[in-house]
């Protein structure tokens, strides 16, 4: 099957590329013989996802594409019965050219050719089927309920075929592209090249692509761009790529801690609370963990220990280091947890550390970062300070972990939400801790709120409450009324915690909490829970971001994604907030109103199945702390984003232009004006907009962004039958900075004919169609993940 794909791979890229070996992931609770125990692989980062079928696409391949033409995709989707079924490959094509096309999506981040949605378009007074090359030739047809062909209809308000109306391509064609069209058919072998681009078709790759062929964004925009350039043809053809099947081995983590002096305090009793929360509710049943602490000195408070028990997950907490005193010697902390992690089976490949101090290094990190990154280990790092140093976003960066800051200020609970985030999922959601809610309060008086809790999760929910200085009054109220009161809760005084385990499965619905002081004090609530079955996986949400570095030339994008299986969770409020080190917010809301969003193509066959629908839920989510370096005191200014969902109509001999607005800055606030230019010539429209023919835009001002806008002229001829013309906008900010060019869009005046022009009888060389999927998700703006999902999202400035 992957030795087929290999080898059209190496075709599609004129014999410069080819598989030499993989490793395919599969998920922990699969159960097989022939699968290797590895711990340097996740399910969260693997490209390439073999996993039970997402319901709403069934088995049909997919990629899921992130981001801007060319940028690598986030991983491609296969299913056990897509791989071990020779019968859907009549539905879905033949697995090794499936496998080119979805990797070209994954790599080298080009689109689709097709158009599922627009399968036809109007082109010099002909009606043409969506594809790449224009040298495909075919027929167009209906097919009846008894499968018998007939001439296709024309919808009278389109001008083009009706719905029921589909391409079938001859079987014997004089072209060999596209992949990323119709891979299924035997002649295609490569992609669309420049001088074979169809580049009016009405398909993803021109409206993500700027119109260009695919073959120029592999090698002229990808990551593979520079290497491509300089490869050499292969003599012979590749040979058969070697294959290892893996899965992800039970966690090894070590906690290394800072004791030095400027932690005692506040600053360790936080550590105490953050890393017990880790303990008891976050770090999975049989991971390994073990705990070094290190100041002037390195100590071992704990080898390498199975969480086999509650018992044993206590005996760790009780381990918590309580005091601090003495420097800051990282180096030493670093080389006693590799000391600890080597203790399992030799090596630390695959291990984790989850390294936190507080400030500079006494000793030189900078020096002895190299090695530990060197090592294998993952090691991501927890700065609990305003300043870090280097090499914590370095060691990070390199191995694969995650960099986050959190302010002692104790109600951001940012401490809390960082070690909630050091999860590493094994694919099998049902059994992972979902973070609920997170939020803190300073008062005298009253802490009241709200926690959804939606039928996806309940088991194993706690309710834990920390408080600054005096023993608060808690009540907690269950959707039908139950009260639980300090009664029914635990309490550590040496902690300042308070929490409440809700017996059984949590009842779904509303959670009220409130909480009573006399004094003036802060407290934080954390509520965590885990899926109510086991066979429906919870509402579950992850966050990144699109850069972790930022010299401020290129803007910092927000991704914010919630779904339940695969599946995405629409029509719920989102909100992302970015504090900086100085402790200033910034928050958005990330709005589910299709602005930038690709609607996803139907699998075949249709996969049916009812909407779950869960009420209300709430969900919290850190993501990884990022780093803006400005080259000057001011700011960048940033011009209104790009539009690219503009769309095109004429109506007798009227325009009507349809987009959805950008801001001021990027997709914030509201621009000040547009330009719109027209011509007959797509080329020349696109490559110097400045020369099309320019609309009167006197009378349009701009609406808020994220706004629907549109506008209707005439020109100032008659439009004639037959005719395509082509329409482009730009926008402008309050410092006249413009934005890239719109997307080209296009409109033909057909007039109805005796006979629909271009549409041909059905001839009988006709081969079945097939195509792949592209889940697309696109985000158009500054900072704001524009899908169909939820979540709260915390992010900070650095």
């Amino acid at each position: 099957m992957v030795t087929e794909g290999s080898v059209y791979l190496y075709e599609a890229l004129d014999k410069k590329v080819y598989f030499k070996e993989a490793t395919i992931l599969v998920p922990s609770h699969w159960k097989s013989k022939n699968v290797t125990k590895a711990r340097t692989e996740s399910f969260e980062k693997a490209k390439i996802r073999i996993d039970n079928a997402n319901s709403t696409y069934g088995d049909q391949p997919y990629t899921k594409q992130y981001g801007e033409c060319g940028t690598m995709a986030e991983y491609i989707h296969f299913t056990p019965e897509y791989l071990l079924n020779d019968a859907v490959i009549q539905l879905y094509g033949l697995r090794g050219r499936v496998f080119v096309h979805e990797w070209a999506h994954l790599r080298w981040g080009v689109y689709d050719e097709y158009n599922k949605e627009k399968p036809f378009y109007h082109s010099n007074g002909r009606i043409e089927a969506t594809r790449c090359s224009k040298n495909i030739e075919g027929q167009f047809y209906e097919v009846t309920a008894g499968g018998s062909l007939q001439p296709c209809h024309i919808d009278p308000q389109t001008s083009l075929p009706t719905d029921k109306c589909k391409f079938f391509p001859d079987r014997n064609q004089n072209t060999n592209s596209s992949l990323m069209s119709l891979p299924s058919l035997d002649s295609v072998s490569t992609f669309c090249r420049k001088n074979e681009h169809n580049n009016k078709a009405p398909n993803l790759q021109n409206e993500k692509c700027d119109n260009k062929a695919t073959w120029t964004v592999i090698f002229e925009d990808s990551v593979d761009k520079d290497a491509l350039q300089t490869l050499k043809p292969l003599e012979s053809p590749p040979p058969p790529p070697s294959f290892k099947v893996v899965q992800r081995a039970q966690r090894v983590v070590c906690l290394i801690l800072d004791v030095s002096g400027s932690m005692e305090g506040a600053r360790i009793l936080q550590q105490r609370q953050a890393a017990t929360h880790f303990l008891r509710y976050i770090i999975e049943d049989q991971a390994s963990v073990g705990i070094v602490t290190f100041s002037t000195s390195a100590s071992t408070l704990r080898s390498l220990t199975i969480i086999d028990s509650d018992i044993t997950r206590e005996t760790l907490v009780q381990l918590l280091p309580k005091r601090a005193s003495g420097s800051t010697n990282m180096c030493l902390g670093l080389s006693q947890g590799l000391h600890v992690l080597q203790k399992d089976n030799g090596d630390v490949l695959g291990d984790e550390i989850i390294f936190l101090t507080d400030g500079q290094a006494t000793d030189n990190i900078a020096g002895c970062a190299p090695s530990a990154i060197q090592s294998g280990a993952i090691i991501s790092t927890i700065a609990f300070s305003n300043s870090a140093a280097q090499a914590l976003t370095e060691m990070a960066d390199k191995t694969g972990g995650i960099f986050f800051i959190a302010k002692d200020d104790m109600i951001s609970n940012q401490l809390m939400d960082a070690f909630a985030s050091l999860t590493l999922s094994t694919g099998d959601y049902t059994n992972e801790p979902v973070q609920l809610e997170s939020v803190g309060a300073r008062t005298s008086d009253w802490f009241n709120g709200t926690v959804s809790v939606d039928q996806t999760v309940g088991n194993k929910t706690s309710f834990v409450i920390i408080y600054e200085t005096r023993f608060p009054s808690i009540y907690i109220q269950s959707p039908s009324g139950s009260i639980y009161t300090q009664t029914n809760m635990s309490h550590d005084g040496l902690l300042k915690t308070v929490t409440l385990n809700i017996p059984g499965t949590a009842e779904p619905g509303d959670w009220k909490y409130s909480i009573q002081t006399t004094s003036n004090q802060a407290f934080t609530i954390t509520v965590t829970s885990q899926a109510a079955h086991d066979d429906v996986p919870p509402i579950i949400v992850k966050t990144h971001m699109n850069q972790q570095f930022s010299d401020g030339t290129k803007p910092m994008t927000v991704f914010a994604e919630v779904s339940q299986n695969y599946r995405p969770v629409i029509n719920a409020e989102v909100w992302a907030t970015l504090e900086s080190e100085t402790g200033s917010e910034h928050t958005l809301q990330l709005l589910d109103n299709g602005a930038g969003v690709v609607q996803l193509n139907p699998p075949k066959p249709p996969v049916s199945e009812e909407p779950l629908e869960v009420g209300n839920f709430t969900r919290t989510a850190t993501g990884e702390s990022f780093v803006v370096k400005l080259s000057g005191t001011t700011p960048p200014n940033f011009p209104p984003n790009r539009i690219t969902d503009l769309s095109a109509e004429i109506q007798e001999d009227t325009v009507l232009l349809s987009w959805t607005a950008p801001g001021e800055d990027l997709d914030q606030g509201t621009a000040k004006s547009y330009e719109i230019r027209w011509s007959f010539d797509l080329d020349m429209l696109r490559n110097s907009f400045s020369n099309g023919h320019v609309v009167n835009t006197a009378a349009v001002s701009p609406h808020e962004a994220g706004s629907v806008e549109q506008h209707s002229f005439n020109l100032s001829f008659p439009i004639q039958n037959g005719t395509t013309l082509f329409f482009a906008v730009q926008s402008e900010d309050e410092q006249n900075a413009k934005s890239e060019t719109s997307n080209i869009a296009q409109a033909s005046k057909i007039l109805h004919g005796p006979k629909p022009p271009g549409v041909s009888n059905p001839g009988m060389n006709l081969t079945v169609l097939v195509i792949s999927l592209c889940v697309v998700i696109m985000v158009i703006c500054f900072i704001v993940a524009v899908t169909a999902w939820a979540v709260r999202r915390r992010n900070r400035f650095v």
